[in-house]
């Protein structure tokens, strides 16, 4: 039975509801999601040992994809156990601290992943554009630097939303309609005006993902602008070929969030279950992608991958 403390209507568990309409599916849907999250465990744990051991990819756009493999790994570690768990014994209660570490875990995290993926961004622009710069611009200090820096904003821009969620009073259900506590689904319980805090949720969103997208299809804008310029096709072809694998993490990184994001603000009248498995996705599939894109278009991580796999095999 889910507690109360009755002087300021705050719970002490939540439940959370899974996927509504498919509950009697959650045994099914579980299978899915477990492979999912095998393959980024194992994905991403591999892709950072491939880059430790292989002094040739010691490389700034290698480094900040290790970033975002260990963003990755703590994202997925922080969610699907917990999902799975639901699916798989019914478990749905969850401790309120413990939801609002959770949401904070989610949204820090998430906001660290778009940040590294702008410094890869960047990393193209320079390695195309200033060619002749790029090992005096990213130099290591910088690279560092610029990692601390995504951490820090991360951590410190979405270190205000538990505390904005923390002493609201929750009079309305106890029940999280999702698989996981997130800022949006656990405002929704509030009784008490929302207003100011669901602003601040927009416009750190906005500072966030927002202004990296934006930043990044500038970046993109003169890496075009560049390319075009090349004398032959053929350097053209060559130089545009090393921003593949970028552009495709691009693109399942944000296509899903801003999927996520618009259905939770705007999409009043689509179907609960859908919005849920569109924000699943949002959090399973870039995390498994990510280390299959890099894996499949760049050779070194590739022949590194089957090295491995060989001394496991021995």
């Amino acid at each position: 039975m889910v507690g109360y403390n009755r002087t300021s209507l705050q719970p002490t568990t939540f439940l959370l509801l899974g996927i509504p309409g498919l509950e009697d599916a959650h045994i099914w849907i579980s299978i899915p999601f477990c492979l999912v999250y095998l393959l980024s465990l194992m994905g991403n744990v591999a892709l950072l040992l491939i880059v430790k051991t292989d002094h040739k990819l010691y490389e700034p756009m290698y480094f900040f994809l290790c970033m975002l493999s260990v963003a990755d790994l703590m994202l997925t570690s922080s969610t699907l156990p917990k999902i799975l768990s639901l699916f798989w014994f019914n478990d749905r209660e969850i401790y309120f601290e413990a939801c609002l570490t959770q949401m904070y875990l989610i949204h820090s995290l998430s906001t660290m992943e778009s940040g590294f993926i702008l410094a890869m961004a960047f990393d193209r622009y320079v390695a195309i554009c200033h060619p002749l710069r790029h090992s005096t611009i990213l130099t290591p200090a910088v690279i560092v630097s610029l990692g601390m820096f995504i951490v820090f904003r991360g951590a410190v821009l979405l270190s205000p939303h538990p505390f904005l969620l923390r002493w609201l009073s929750y009079c309305k259900t106890n029940v999280i309609s999702h698989t996981y506590c997130e800022f949006m689904a656990l405002i929704k319980l509030v009784c008490t005006e929302t207003k100011i805090r669901r602003a601040y949720s927009l416009i750190v969103a906005f500072l966030t993902g927002g202004l990296d997208f934006i930043l990044i299809i500038c970046s993109y804008v003169l890496i075009l602008f560049t390319v075009f310029n090349l004398p032959s096709k053929a350097a053209r072809l060559k130089t545009l070929s090393t921003c593949v694998s970028h552009i495709w993490v691009i693109l399942v990184f944000y296509t899903p969030a801003f999927f996520s994001f618009l259905t939770h603000r705007f999409g009043h009248h689509i179907a609960p279950h859908i919005h849920i498995l569109i924000a699943n996705t949002y959090l399973l599939i870039p995390p498994m992608m990510n280390p299959i894109i890099y894996g499949v278009k760049t050779k070194r991580i590739r022949e590194g991958f089957f090295k491995l796999l060989a001394l496991k095999c021995v």
